[in-house]
């Protein structure tokens, strides 16, 4: 196996572990609030957001350095993503878990974040 392949692999693990630590274990009842349908949602899943943000920079620094601008480009994706599939006026109000469309959606959401994590990889080796 080539060292480039090797090195994809541990990325794809690390932000494997990423997207869980920051979207599971450290997402608090705080950013929970991200769904609410007015304005007071921009704080929460800011901080939401900037936990992601803060993983992809120490990932960057430690692979590319030059590349830290990733992390301000994962914080927007995963803003916008968030805030399409949680919002009320959005998908989010798609929220019976009875429903196989909510399903539909966190999956969609999930392939975003995923993809996102991939271009990172991609750039970060490239």
């Amino acid at each position: 196996m080539s060292a480039e392949v090797k090195t994809i692999f541990i990325l794809f693990v690390v932000y494997q572990l990423k997207h869980f630590l920051a979207d599971y274990l450290f997402q608090y009842n705080y950013m929970l609030k991200k769904i609410r349908p007015d304005w007071d949602f921009v704080a929460p899943l800011a901080l939401h957001c900037s936990v992601h943000a803060v993983f992809t920079l120490a990932i960057c620094l430690y692979y590319r350095p030059e590349l830290w601008w990733l992390a301000g480009m994962d914080f927007i994706v995963h803003f916008v993503t968030d805030r399409f599939r949680s919002g009320p006026k959005y998908l989010g109000r798609f929220n019976d878990i009875n429903q196989s469309i909510f399903w539909w959606i966190l999956g969609l959401d999930q392939m975003m974040h995923h993809l996102t994590h991939l271009f990172i990889i991609w750039c970060l080796l490239s």
